[in-house]
C-alpha cells in the first residue's frame, strides 16, 4: 500500500474554508456549561413593511472549535479533551491500556498504517461494571 501524501498525518491541515466564520453570525457560549451557540444577525424589516430592528436568532452550534476565530486549530494534535474532567468526576469509566477489540489491535499492529497515524495518543475508555 502506498500512502497518499494528501492524507499523511505529517502534512495534514485544516482547510481555511473549514475554519472561516459563517456570514452574519458569531460563535457565543451560553450559561455555566458554555453551550456553543451561534448568534445569527437578522436584517432589519424594510420600512415598507413597518420598519423595525430584528433581534439576533440563537441556534445550537455543533461545529466545535472550527468556525471560532479565537481557536488555534492543529489537526495533528486532535481536539482538546474538554469533557475529560467531567468524565473523570463521574467515576463510571476506566482507562484501557489500548484497543481491546481484535480489529483495533490488528490496525494498531499494521505497519502499513503507520504513516497515516497522528502523533496524538489517548487511551480508550470503557464503562465500569455498574454502567448499563
Amino acid at each position: 500500500m502506498n500512502a497518499n501524501p494528501k492524507f499523511l498525518a505529517a502534512t495534514a491541515h485544516v482547510d481555511d474554508a473549514a475554519v472561516k466564520p459563517l456570514p452574519n453570525s458569531r460563535k457565543v457560549h451560553v450559561g455555566a456549561l458554555k453551550v456553543p451557540m451561534r448568534e445569527v444577525s437578522q436584517a432589519d424589516t424594510p420600512s415598507m413593511f413597518g420598519g423595525e430592528k430584528n433581534p439576533p436568532v440563537y441556534v445550537y452550534d455543533c461545529s466545535g472549535p472550527y468556525t471560532d476565530p479565537a481557536a488555534k486549530i492543529d489537526i495533528r494534535s486532535g481536539l482538546a479533551p474538554l469533557r475529560r474532567p467531567w468524565i473523570e468526576a463521574r467515576n463510571d469509566t476506566e482507562v484501557l491500556e489500548g484497543p481491546s477489540s481484535s480489529f483495533g489491535m490488528e490496525r494498531l499492529a499494521d505497519p502499513k498504517l503507520a504513516e497515516l497515524r497522528f502523533d496524538l495518543k489517548r487511551n480508550p475508555r470503557k464503562g465500569k461494571g455498574n454502567v448499563t
